[in-house]
């Protein structure tokens, strides 16, 4: 098994997770201050640093820096559908199912090659 292959993009997975729980999981808590939800959230995102470093300095030896930049923005918004969804009650639409599918479909030629 080729971990070089294979931790990147798990470890780019994971670091989407904690960050859209830090972007969005404070709206959980709206009558926290401000100053309460940003030191949360940067405290979730000191853990999502911990894995999306690693994960590119790893991931560049194996993947351009464009696939790289490429997983990390479909597993953003795979993060944001389960975080939405999860926490919030709000499954994604017909329409925005279909934009993701575009996005993907549009991802995917990235990984096609020159």
């Amino acid at each position: 098994m080729n971990w070089g292959l294979i931790l990147p993009p798990l470890m780019l997975a994971g670091s989407n997770l904690f960050m859209n729980v830090a972007w969005y999981g404070h709206l959980k808590a709206p009558k926290e201050a401000i100053w309460v939800a940003v030191l949360a959230s940067w405290g979730l995102a000191f853990f999502e640093y911990w894995l999306a470093v690693p994960a590119n300095r790893l991931g560049s030896k194996a993947y351009s820096l464009a696939q790289l930049k490429t997983m990390q923005e479909v597993f953003s918004l795979a993060g944001f559908v389960l975080v939405a969804w999860a926490l919030f009650g709000q499954k994604p639409g017909l329409t925005q199912l279909a934009g993701f599918a575009l996005i993907i479909a549009g991802a995917a030629l990235i990984f096609k090659g020159n």
